[in-house]
């Protein structure tokens, strides 16, 4: 599948009956990052699709797609991680007993500081995206 195929497929914003097939696809893409054979395009869109759900817990799945790889470290936005809106996402994770939440939480205070979230919202990254996927 591609990532054109994909949007086709699930849409921007995605449909909650999807999530579970994003997932499944998302996680063999991970699998497929590692391995050196992913393309990024095809990780991120389905990252943000996953997003777009509004899922906290899909924060954890996102996060190790964004640590799959220097490429996707650095090419996935930290505010995929954040579906659910910011102060849920870290609600979430503080009370998570997921030994990643720690650093996930460590890491969106230091982007938070930074102002990588100053006048975000999950929608204002959903709208960025269906313009630059042309929906």
């Amino acid at each position: 599948m591609t990532s054109e195929e994909a949007l086709q497929k699930f849409g921007l914003p995605a449909a909650p009956e999807d999530r579970d097939e994003i997932r499944r696809l998302l996680a063999l893409e991970i699998e497929r990052e590692r391995q050196g054979e992913s393309g990024e395009e095809m990780l991120r869109t389905l990252c943000l699709q996953l997003f777009s759900l509004g899922y906290p817990e899909d924060a954890l799945l996102i996060w190790e797609a964004k640590q799959s790889s220097f490429n996707a470290g650095y090419g996935l936005d930290i505010q995929f991680v954040c579906g659910a809106g910011l102060t849920v996402t870290k609600d979430y994770l503080s009370q998570s007993s997921v030994l990643e939440s720690s650093a996930i939480l460590q890491y969106l205070a230091a982007c938070d500081q930074a102002g990588d979230f100053a006048k975000w919202t999950p929608q204002v990254t959903i709208e960025h995206y269906r313009s630059y996927y042309g929906l």
